[in-house]
């Protein structure tokens, strides 16, 4: 045993095509085969554009007013 008693495990990794087969059943076991697919189709620069649109809005957002049509 090492120094200081602590033994270390070998990990062993999936190769690249099973994680990816494990991934996929998961995401369709999870949300269901159209949702997974809406899900693997989700491009990251959309998001991004949404995120981005979203703050913009923010930004320009008048707090009290929309409060007041929001909660009239």
């Amino acid at each position: 045993m090492p120094e200081g008693g602590v033994k270390m495990k070998a990990v062993k990794y999936m190769d690249e095509e099973m994680v990816i087969k494990k991934g996929v059943d998961l995401l369709i076991k999870g949300l269901g085969p159209l949702e997974a697919i809406r899900f693997m189709s989700i491009s990251p620069e959309r998001r991004t554009e949404s995120v981005k649109r979203h703050r913009e809005w923010q930004k320009h957002l008048n707090k009290e007013q929309f409060f007041n049509e929001v909660f009239q």
